[in-house]
């Protein structure tokens, strides 16, 4: 379910580490063990998971047909696969497995047909503890699937997506199975995708005071809409500024928050570099010094020990931070490194972004 990093192969230690507002540690960018390998996660340094542990997420559950290949292939060119998998994929379904494994009770609402590749979805996230009664199965059309080119030269992926058909529409989800589905949740979970749908499920859980996380993997129809709900949101490295046209990673972090002031905090991904948060405080003394949010990473930046190979957090204190040109707010900036892994055991980052979203979803359980 999360590819190559997947459903089975989040390392034990410390791929994986809860994240809340004191600390924050990234999760490792890569996979180490092959998918048909079950590993056990380990509990030695998680805290216990909320008594019920209730999460709703909404978004994509696919399935992944994975090549991997020596290198990836020219126009024209026909090569052979050095391996292949089918397996489970999406980003709310990937997310939602890491919550289930890391002990939360996961509801995902999404839509797929009764078709093999559906059918392969439900067992999968059935033998995962992911609870499937509130997705909607289509008695005709296709489940979605993606194709994902895994290229062994250069460590990466390239994903070839196919929408399921027909797509989920509100009135898909009954009043009854909406209420049901948030009942007892603490934490509502979004990855962009089914924008009509989600909304609708968005503007329940906030009027339910139950807390939003949004995925920005990149702009989509009905993004912003979900984002003014949101308390706490997670992006790539190309969103940010992209949302925002600010100069710089840091300001634009600083512009997200100022733009919606609902946010708690903000995370942007930076695959094998680790993360970075930006979180609002509320406590704002009368004599905070401001300072410069770029000037700040830089030197949070310095702060790192290159020797580390475990995932490490530094933070600043409370500040005022500005951005020229954009404003000021107070908060803190967190820098969070990722585990480091051997090339000769590296196989690929598919699934990872996904893996650290649960960890999120776990840690914002709690707060």
């Amino acid at each position: 379910m999360l590819g190559l990093f997947s459903l089975s192969t989040i390392p034990n230690n410390n791929a994986i580490k809860p994240v809340n507002s004191q600390s924050l540690v990234s999760t490792s960018a890569t996979a180490t063990k092959p998918r048909n390998l079950r590993v056990k996660m380990s509990s030695d340094t998680l805290p216990p998971p909320p008594e019920k542990g209730i999460v709703v997420g909404c978004g994509g559950a696919s399935v992944d047909f994975l090549a991997a290949v020596a290198t990836y292939p020219k126009p024209d060119d026909k090569i052979r696969t050095t391996n292949l998998k089918v397996q489970g994929g999406g980003n709310a379904g990937n997310a939602l497995t890491c919550a289930a494994r890391l002990g939360l009770k996961p509801r995902l609402i999404s839509k797929i047909a009764d078709d093999t590749q559906g059918r392969d979805i439900l067992d999968e996230f059935v033998a995962d503890g992911v609870d499937t009664s509130f997705l909607v199965v289509s008695e005709q059309g296709n489940s979605p699937f993606t194709y994902v080119i895994v290229d062994h030269q250069t460590k990466t992926r390239t994903c070839i997506h196919t929408a399921g058909n027909p797509p989920m529409v509100p009135d898909d989800l009954s009043r009854e199975n909406l209420l049901s589905a948030l009942d007892g949740a603490r934490i509502a979970y979004f990855d962009g995708r089914l924008p009509e749908t989600a909304l609708v499920i968005a503007q329940e859980a906030a009027h339910k005071s139950i807390p939003i996380l949004i995925d920005a993997e990149r702009k989509r129809e009905g993004l912003d809409d979900l984002l003014k709900l949101a308390d706490y949101l997670i992006c790539s490295e190309k969103f940010p500024k992209a949302w925002t046209e600010a100069p710089s990673l840091p300001s634009a972090l600083v512009s997200i928050l100022l733009r919606l002031p609902n946010i708690n905090f903000v995370i942007v991904t930076l695959g094998e570099d680790g993360c970075i948060m930006l979180e609002r405080s509320v406590n704002e003394s009368s004599g905070t010094e401001e300072i410069d949010v770029d000037v700040l990473l830089e030197s949070l930046k310095q702060q790192q020990k290159d020797e580390s190979t475990s995932p490490t957090c530094i933070s600043s204190s409370v500040t005022r931070l500005g951005a020229k040109g954009i404003g000021t707010l107070c908060g803190r900036l967190f820098l969070g490194t990722a585990e480091k892994i051997p090339p000769s055991e590296l196989i690929d980052t598919t699934g990872a972004g996904d893996a650290f979203i649960g960890a999120v979803i776990y840690g914002s359980s709690k707060l």
